[in-house]
This record gives structure tokens, C-alpha cells and sequence, in this order.
């Protein structure tokens, strides 16, 4: 009998260990692969943070604790002081420090400016807002290194203005850090397209920050899944460079 009992414990010890290998080896989502991109990145330490940083001839600072932000940019044109400010509550710009008044059209038009700046500054930091839709797509090599596609979409109901945007990341497969990333826009005469490669990686503070080589792309002759491989075969037009400048953090350490 107690052979019996100790080849039954043995049975089940080994089913135990199948199921947790199980486990271990079962496919991640395209959530899992954003959330270890995010930690990655810096994590929860963006969530109370200042930031500021020169980008071509703006100032920006973003302040963020616990789901409150206000999103500045600074502009100094002929000895005015033009502020933009982005918050919970909405849009306001100032000059030389006073209020002015703004029509909802061009309100807009700045809120869109202001939040795309401090979105792409901070990538793949804000993959797992409410309105943000991810799936993956099939594995790509880039330069020998494996890739996740990720693809990302937003629901019209808070997914801004530019909601009917599409992204594409490319997430290195040991790393997770998001080395590429393709999105296409809505443009007055039909549909942009644009592709990054992330260069000049410097951790501040614990989180990393990148500029971009940004590329130029045709929608009407590639798809944006399609932009990696372009890439890969020097077929894509370098544009411009995004270089975010002056980098500093603060860690916001109130309770």
C-alpha cells in the first residue's frame, strides 16, 4: 500500500510540474509584452514625476501624480511669453502670463500639439490607458534582433481628437524595449504615415528616454506593418530627427 500511496503523491507531483511548465511557456498577450515594455521604461515612477525637456523651440515640463497631470509648453517670440497649459480641466493658453481667450477650434489644435509632444516623450508609457486598444501581429526581424509587433488603436470615446490614429511597436523579444515604431494620421489631403528608430536611449531618474530618426513613408503603396521590413531594406526617407534636449526628472515623493 505504501508503494502504491507513494507512486500516486509522485504522479501527482509530476502532473503539478507539467502544469506550472505549462505556464511558464504559455504565449504572452500583447498586454503582457506592453506592461514588461512599461517597466522596462520606468514603470509606476511616471506616474509621480516632473519632466522637462527643450524640444526644437519649445520648452515642456509634465507633471503627473496619480492620474492628475498639467502638460506645459513655453514659447518665447519676440519678448512674448506664450504658455500653453494641459490638464484634468482642459486647455488654457497665457501671454506674458495673462489668460487669453481661445476659440474651440484652435483650442483644439493646440491640445492635440501639446498632448502628442508629451505622449511620444514618455512611450510606451500610456499603452494602457482606458481608451487604448492593443493586439499583436506577427514577429518580425529588424537588424538580427527578434521583434513583437504590437498594434495599437483607440476607442472614439476618450481617445482624443486624433483617435483614428494606428500604431505599430516593435518590442525586442529579450529586452522589451521598444526600439521601433510606425503610426499613421489623418492628413487634410488623406492619410500620413511615419516610422522611428529609436537611438540615443539615456536613463534619468530610473526611466528612459530616446529621440528618434523619423522616416517618410507612402500609405498609398505600404501598409504600416509593412514599414519595419521597408526599413530594414534602406527603402524609407529619413525626414527629420526628434531629439528631445535638456532631459531632467523629478521624482515626486509626497504621500
Amino acid at each position: 500500500m505504501k508503494y502504491l500511496i507513494a507512486a500516486v503523491f509522485s504522479l501527482l507531483l509530476l502532473n503539478c510540474k507539467n502544469d506550472k511548465s505549462q505556464k511558464d511557456t504559455k504565449p504572452l498577450t500583447a498586454t503582457d509584452i506592453v506592461n514588461k515594455a512599461i517597466d522596462v521604461a520606468g514603470g509606476d515612477k511616471f506616474k509621480k514625476s516632473v519632466i522637462t525637456f527643450n524640444f526644437r523651440d519649445h520648452q515642456y515640463e509634465a507633471e503627473r501624480y496619480d492620474g492628475l497631470y498639467n502638460f506645459s509648453r513655453l514659447k518665447l517670440s519676440d519678448s512674448v511669453f506664450i504658455l500653453d497649459v494641459l490638464n484634468n480641466k482642459g486647455f488654457e493658453r497665457f501671454i506674458n502670463e495673462k489668460p487669453v481667450a481661445v476659440s474651440d477650434s484652435m483650442a483644439t489644435v493646440y491640445t492635440s500639439s501639446v498632448n502628442s509632444v508629451h505622449y511620444f516623450s514618455v512611450l510606451p508609457y500610456g499603452l494602457n490607458d482606458k481608451a487604448v486598444k492593443k493586439s499583436q501581429i506577427e514577429q518580425e526581424i529588424i537588424k538580427d534582433k527578434i521583434y513583437y509587433k504590437i498594434k495599437v488603436t483607440f476607442s472614439e470615446n476618450g481617445g482624443g481628437e486624433d483617435y483614428e490614429d494606428v500604431f505599430v511597436y516593435w518590442i525586442d523579444n529579450k529586452s522589451y524595449k521598444v526600439d521601433y515604431l510606425a503610426y499613421s494620421y489623418n492628413e487634410v489631403d488623406g492619410r500620413g504615415m511615419r516610422f522611428r528608430e529609436a537611438y540615443n536611449e539615456r536613463y534619468i531618474e530610473g526611466l528612459r528616454f530616446v529621440d528618434y530618426n523619423n522616416y517618410k513613408a507612402s500609405p498609398a503603396e505600404n501598409s504600416l506593418a509593412e514599414l519595419g521590413k521597408l526599413f530594414e531594406a534602406n527603402k524609407l526617407e529619413l525626414l527629420s530627427k526628434i531629439e528631445l534636449k535638456q532631459v531632467s526628472v523629478s521624482l515626486i515623493q509626497r504621500q
